[in-house]
């Protein structure tokens, strides 16, 4: 029978570690970050607005999420929530297009935006809010409706409009429709132009395609969360296209930001109060009192010029009717009674 040798340190009693390497790390899961495989719970992500505690990667949201991130809990107005997607085209792929709109309401969603109207610290605004996970938060006729009743409402309201993206573009299952709506909702951004009203966007990961080549880009002021994929088409696409290698951060909203095509980019936890700042920036004055300071100036002057061309009858009158010695002399001032 043999004996097993035992073997004894004190090298733990002394204060040193051996030399055995780093720590090894549990195997990453749902419950996991994929960039520094730190765990989490549940209501740890919550908390924290779903952004790593440790590297501060951001995960995805629900379109919900986001509206009662940005409302800070309060209550918020839905806008236009009734519209469904139809199957005009009877688009069938591995499965036809009702079946996968009908999976993808069963997780939550309604469609791949929700407009809602609601205040973010005390100013009231537009929020519309892209869901990725109804079909890839894909574009489509749904979309492109919710986007332009919410213009529509702003307009009615008199207050700003903000979107936030995650898209990975146009819905293929529509066809021509979807592709569509990239002039709808630029007619929209139009009406809400004319209006004088600012329209602010929120670029989150993913934005690609249609959504990014029509009003995403169009924002007067463009926030991006960090990390987030901001292009037409996304790397994979362009290195299997062209056969070229393409940077590490091709796309990526840091890169953006350097081009000059992103204002700013903004940590997720930080974004309401930027975005309250901003919108307090932009307000506009009531209607009765948002005459311009040139134009009060101008008013001002056309009426004194009014009054001072009623008074020149009288003043010439008055000239008219002096008496013939009283002239004036340089030498001696006025003459006469």
């Amino acid at each position: 029978m043999s004996r097993r040798p035992i073997s004894i340190s004190i090298d733990r009693l002394r204060g040193k570690r051996p030399a055995t390497g780093p720590a090894r790390r549990l195997p990453g899961d749902e419950r996991s970050c994929p960039h520094c495989q730190s765990h989490f719970r549940a209501e740890e992500m919550e908390r924290n607005c779903y952004v790593c505690a440790v590297c501060d990667h951001h995960f995805g949201m629900t379109a919900r999420q986001r509206l009662d991130h940005l409302a800070g809990g309060e209550p918020w107005e839905e806008i236009g929530g009734e519209l469904r997607a139809a199957d005009p085209l009877r688009f069938v792929d591995l499965e036809p297009y009702t079946e996968r709109v009908r999976a993808a309401e069963a997780k939550g969603a309604t469609e791949a935006m929700i407009s809602a109207y609601l205040e973010i610290e005390g100013q009231p605004c537009v929020v519309s809010a892209m869901e990725f996970g109804f079909l890839g938060g894909s574009m489509g006729s749904v979309v492109g409706e919710r986007f332009a009743r919410a213009a529509e409402f702003a307009v009615a309201r008199n207050v700003p409009l903000i979107s936030v993206t995650s898209s990975g573009g146009a819905r293929m299952q529509e066809g021509v429709l979807a592709l569509m709506q990239m002039a709808k909702t630029i007619v929209a951004l139009d009406e809400l132009a004319d209006a004088r009203l600012p329209f602010v966007m929120v670029l989150a990961h993913p934005t690609t395609g249609g959504v990014w080549a029509s009003f995403a880009s169009l924002g007067d002021v463009t926030y991006a969360e960090p990390g987030a994929l901001i292009a037409f088409s996304g790397p994979r696409v362009i290195e299997q296209t062209t056969h070229e290698k393409l940077p590490a951060n091709f796309g990526l909203a840091e890169r953006q930001f350097e081009h000059g095509h992103v204002d700013a980019v903004v940590d997720r936890r930080e974004l309401p109060a930027r975005l309250g700042r901003l919108l307090g920036i932009l307000e506009q004055p009531p209607r009765d009192e948002s005459q311009s300071l040139a134009s009060q100036l101008a008013q001002n002057g056309s009426e004194r010029a009014a009054r001072m061309a009623q008074a020149l009858p009288s003043l010439s009158r008055r000239l008219r009717g002096r008496p013939a010695d009283a002239t004036y002399h340089p030498s001696r001032g006025h003459s006469g009674s």
